[in-house]
């Protein structure tokens, strides 16, 4: 990957550009100290006067209103400047203007004392940050009124950005940054950052990182805490730019004559030398795929992303220009050569299938046939993300989600409260056959999980609420809709395992998710099988069957595969995760592969088609006790006895074994059912299962077993069967503890209720007949089935 640059022979600016902003995704305004304001269309490669500055006034910044944020209606109700058909530009002179698309001035602040040097419009639209010469960080309404003052210093800010949720301020002075919060009386966070001053700076919305850089001649890349994630090697000049792509997955650094392309991890992709001076601004359209940047000698420069390569399977896609990509077969060495015609903002290659957006359009080929794609107009033409699976893919677009299938057949577009889609990413929305799972924006808590086939909210429209902000979900891929399951990395970097299609119908013994890891940098679902490979605290992991947490958690620790992963450097991203086969990207960008057993995807192959006795045998064959532990796993889950009493006898658990022979003998299928859900802990399930088949007298029971005794009676009174059952044995658990009764409704109901151990005796064992003869009738209509 790496950038294509272009600029025009003679500078259209007589004097220093200082700064430029995206109109739209090919249209750019760029304003210099020669006082004008020019229009560059990047598709008619032409250059039009957009505006006159006043001969008094000298631009320091320039910073176009979000799109799709502060609508126009709303806006021009309050008296305020329109939509997105806005923009903000700071001057020397300590102005903050506000003009609209048309070049007309529509409001004009002394701001600062000394220059305005900076100034920032919030994510939401909602406010302006400016910072200036005189050391001051202003917080101003979208109209330009005066909110705060949020800080005064005694040293310039030089740069400054929002917080992605738009709550704090991030601001440099001299060689420090600061998160200033919004809300007063709060604690900024503030470290020393460089070992000269700070110039510039950016804050991805997406990503949440933070980028730096400064007269040290390094630019350095740290987490929303100020810890230090990249520190790049010493440049020959100051950085004067820095800017994140709209996806945060790339971020452009400028320096004199120096243009660098770099990962979000912090290494470079690629560095062009142009004879353009200085770069003291870069800005990233809102489709990722171009930089503009204003120049010391009165250039505008622009830079494309090219030869960005994905692969699948055998076929390698590379974009080589604007407009064609490359296909290569790796196999026989064949080549296609596709041509669009419009410019390629995104592509994909997944499940079989090369996704292709440009501008206007999205196409859809399969690896079978590069000839005949399948076409399909867009809505708008900027989408930002595109998420595949293996039935349909999302696209994600600025203002709005579309799930379409392969077919080009819209299925869905979910909404939830407060989205905004331009923020998502492949760690904040993920995608299977059945599930969408969106992070909220807003409260970043909670996840929104939809219905694939229909859009509409799951749960009764409550999204899964986490009790600590998450950083990262993903779902898994395989089986089926009932027994989805979303990964969840939160901010304490903690892996948390939940379901997704039962909350709030789980017992309280079990939980909607459970904990089966901590210190997680990076993780993967398995493409073919539920395998979920994670590199955490210095330990390559691989869990064989995470699922297995809410089937039997004594077997977690025993389905889990570890090795140190020294291997793969500092802060390792696993990028691929197909079959046995692992992609692991390092530090320094360079990609590792490595594998796992291929018995465990074959094992869970066999399960999947209810080839139970070659699961068997395949586990004898290979005599791996993880193995086996999966297979206990994932045959109790599925309430095959056979195959998990073998599975627990090979893993020498004969507790569990002589549980699952009593299962066997039971004379019902419902009984076996619910006592299959009771070893896995669905306590509730369990209930529900005899309630429904008419087994009363089992389901009170099991609450007795359980020491539920106020659940024991409440059934016995509302069914008015075994009362005195259940006083008995109640009376029984007291007498054996040596304790007195305290629950009101048991001293009630033993002053009015007999306890005849004899007659109990009878009613039980006339219970068990009653349930041999149910299960006899069952065999017997079994067995007429020809």
């Amino acid at each position: 990957m790496r950038f294509k640059t272009s600029n025009l022979k003679e500078a259209k600016h007589s004097e220093l550009v200082s700064c430029v902003s995206w109109m739209s995704p090919d249209d750019v305004i760029s304003i210099a100290d020669d006082h004008k304001i020019l229009k560059w269309n990047l598709v008619s490669a032409e250059t039009q006067p957009f505006a006159e500055l006043p001969q008094d006034f000298h631009p320091t910044d320039v910073h176009w209103l979000p799109k799709g944020q502060a609508s126009g209606a709303g806006s021009r109700a309050k008296g305020g400047p329109s939509g997105s058909d806005v923009f903000l530009v700071t001057s020397a002179e300590g102005k903050l203007q506000l003009i609209n698309k048309n070049g007309r001035m529509e409001k004009s602040v002394e701001a600062h004392r000394g220059a305005c040097l900076v100034g920032r419009w919030s994510h939401d639209g909602a406010g302006i940050v400016t910072g200036g010469e005189d050391g001051a960080v202003k917080v101003w309404s979208r109209s330009g009124m005066l909110r705060s003052t949020l800080a005064s210093n005694t040293m310039p800010v030089y740069a400054l950005a929002w917080s992605p949720d738009s709550s704090h301020v991030l601001y440099a002075t001299d060689k420090l940054l600061t998160i200033k919060p919004l809300a007063p009386n709060s604690k900024p966070i503030q470290w020393k950052a460089h070992e000269g001053l700070i110039l510039c700076l950016d804050w991805s919305p997406s990503n949440y990182r933070i980028i730096s850089g400064g007269e040290d001649c390094r630019y350095k890349v740290w987490d929303q805490f100020g810890r230090q994630l990249f520190n790049s090697s010493q440049h020959d000049y100051p950085i004067t730019s820095v800017s994140w792509s709209v996806d945060g997955q790339l971020f452009a650094v400028g320096s004199f004559n120096t243009l660098r392309l770099c990962d979000k991890i912090g290494w470079s992709h690629s560095l062009d030398k142009p004879a353009t001076g200085s770069l003291y601004k870069i800005a990233w359209s809102a489709d990722g795929t171009q930089v503009a940047a204003a120049c010391g000698n009165g250039h505008v420069i622009f830079a494309h992303v090219i030869e960005k390569r994905i692969e699948w399977k055998e076929f390698e896609a590379t974009v080589t220009g604007r407009k064609t990509i490359s296909l290569r077969n790796v196999t026989n060495d064949a080549w296609e050569k596709l041509e669009f015609r419009d410019r390629i903002i995104q592509i994909s290659m997944d499940f079989g299938f090369l996704i292709v957006v440009t501008t206007s359009q999205c196409y859809i080929y399969t690896t079978r046939n590069w000839n005949t794609p399948t076409i399909f107009d867009l809505k708008e033409g900027s989408v930002s993300l595109i998420i595949p699976a293996e039935k349909h893919f999302l696209l994600v677009e600025s203002n709005a989600v579309h799930l379409y299938s392969y077919e080009a057949r819209l299925i869905c577009s979910p909404k939830w409260p407060g989205m905004r889609p331009e923020t998502l990413n492949a760690h904040t929305v993920s995608l299977c056959n059945d599930t969408i799972a969106v992070r909220d924006q807003s409260d970043e808590k909670n996840v929104h999980l939809f219905d694939a086939t229909n859009g509409k909210a799951l749960n009764d429209g409550r999204p899964f609420t986490h009790r600590q902000e998450i950083a990262e979900i993903a779902l898994d891929q395989v089986g089926l809709a009932n027994q989805r399951k979303l990964a969840i990395v939160d901010k304490n970097r903690d892996l948390f395992v939940a379901n997704v299609r039962k909350f709030g119908k789980v017992s309280s013994t079990q939980g909607n998710s459970a904990k089966i890891g901590a210190m997680v940098q990076s993780l993967k679902w398995n493409a073919n099988s539920n395998m979920l490979a994670a590199i955490q605290d210095s330990r390559f992991c691989t869990y064989l069957y995470p699922a297995v947490i809410f089937v039997d958690r004594n077997l977690l620790h025993r389905t889990i595969i570890e090795r140190d992963s020294g291997e793969f450097g500092k802060n390792p991203t696993i990028v691929l995760f197909s079959g046995n086969s692992i992609s692991v990207r390092r530090a320094d960008g360079s990609l590792v592969t490595t594998a796992v057993s291929p018995y465990p995807g074959m094992l869970f192959e066999y399960t999947q088609s209810n080839r139970w006795s070659e699961a068997t045998k395949l586990c004898r064959f290979v005599k791996d006790e993880t193995l086996w532990a999966c297979l206990a796993g994932i045959s109790t889950q599925a309430r095959h006895l056979e195959t998990a009493e073998v599975s627990y006898s090979a893993i020498q658990e004969a507790d569990k074994v002589h549980y699952i022979q009593y299962i066997k003998e039971l004379p019902t299928k419902e009984a076996q059912n619910a006592e299959m859900a009771v070893l896995t802990g669905n306590y509730q399930d369990a209930e529900n299962i005899l309630l429904q088949a008419g087994l009363t007298f089992r389901a009170i029971l099991l609450n007795i077993y359980l020491h539920q005794w106020e659940r024991a009676l409440d059934l016995a009174i509302k069914h008015k069967t075994h009362v005195d059952t259940v006083l008995a044995y109640r009376v029984k658990h007291l007498n054996r503890c040596d304790k007195d009764e305290t629950i009101s409704r048991y001293i009630q109901y033993m002053k009015e209720v007999d306890i005849d151990w004899e007659r109990i005796g009878a009613k039980i064992e006339e219970e068990y007949h009653k349930e041999r003869e149910m299960g006899g009738r069952a065999g017997r209509r079994g067995s007429s089935v020809p």
